[in-house]
């Protein structure tokens, strides 16, 4: 009965859509991406997302070497890191269905390692991707049992596509904003295929026993700002509230920005930004706080049952305990 509603006044307003395609969908129990690093092992979701992207990026990163958070050298090498994995993201990653190659063949040893010899550390390299949106929400939960969630949604942009149904109060998301109506492009719009998108949560499994939940809003900036939590608490010791609230950076054109270039939060030191500029980086100081960098959060749970959270001062989030 649901269903014939929705698809009632889903015509009235236009779409194509029918009760026959609410009937065909169904959720998918998937099988998660994974990248082994130094510290453990990272776990994402499979295509249509950009879980790729992000594992990528870390893996091609946890192989630089980088000794010092908030450097040039780190800075830069994750920069750099991202470009390697979008690269990968936008030649590849589509509906699973119409994928040509196994996505886990690009987290593999010798995948990443060839990528991350082929970034200059001391020159960025040219960049002007695509860009893509938010409006997303990542939420993450462990129980007492040690049982944890890293979960996120998204309508895709603040209201979606804009169409609320009157009878049910429904609004549907817009990702199908990511399909491509060239015939051949990589994300083609066709009946039944699902679109590229941005919406991956994370989650970590520590050699040391702790496991960690994290994510964000922000398109893009999503793979961007989980390697930066991730590197900053993992990789360099830092407190985890400490690892989500300082400064950020924002490679491309999320949010809709008229350049792909890199945004970075004026809290980082002068030495920082003259360095990056003088390696060619487009850079653009932005404010300090700014939201445009995402509203992320991060959980930790320790062998000891102890529970570690951190929300991000660039939003309204919050960690809250019962």
């Amino acid at each position: 009965e649901l269903a014939r509603r929705i698809t009632s006044e889903l015509e009235k307003a236009g779409s194509p859509v029918r009760i026959t395609d609410l009937a065909r969908h169904q959720a998918r129990e998937v099988a998660p991406l994974a990248v082994r690093l130094k510290d453990g092992i990272v776990y994402n979701l499979p295509p249509p997302t950009q879980g790729l992207a992000s594992l990528t990026l870390l893996g091609v990163f946890d192989r630089l070497g980088c000794t010092q958070a908030e450097s040039f050298d780190y800075v830069h090498l994750l920069v750099e890191a991202t470009k390697c994995a979008f690269k990968v993201r936008d030649a590849h990653v589509t509906d699973p269905a119409y994928m040509d190659t196994d996505p886990a063949r690009f987290l593999t040893d010798e995948a990443l390692e060839n990528m991350a010899a082929n970034i200059d550390r001391r020159q960025a390299l040219p960049w002007g991707a695509r860009a893509t949106g938010g409006d997303t929400v990542w939420l993450g939960a462990i129980d007492a049992a040690g049982r944890a969630v890293s979960f996120i949604q998204s309508i895709y942009w603040e209201f979606g596509s804009g169409v609320v149904l009157p009878e049910t109060g429904v609004t549907w998301q817009n990702r199908g904003t990511s399909f491509q109506l060239t015939a051949g492009a990589q994300n083609q719009l066709e009946p039944g295929r699902k679109p590229f998108h941005t919406i991956q949560p994370a989650l970590a499994q520590l050699d040391d026993g702790r496991l960690m939940v994290y994510g964000t809003m922000g398109g893009d900036g999503q793979p961007q700002t989980q390697a930066i939590i991730f590197s900053r608490h993992i990789m360099f010791g830092q407190e985890l509230q400490a690892a989500v609230t300082a400064p950020r950076w924002l490679l491309g054109r999320t949010w809709g920005a008229p350049k792909a270039n890199l945004r970075l939060e004026n809290r980082f030191p002068p030495e920082v930004v003259d360095a990056l500029v003088a390696a060619g980086h487009d850079l653009e100081l932005v404010e300090a706080f700014d939201e445009v960098m995402g509203h992320a959060g991060a959980l930790v749970h320790y062998p000891s049952s102890v529970i570690e959270g951190a929300a991000d001062p660039r939003g309204d989030g919050a960690v809250t305990a019962f």
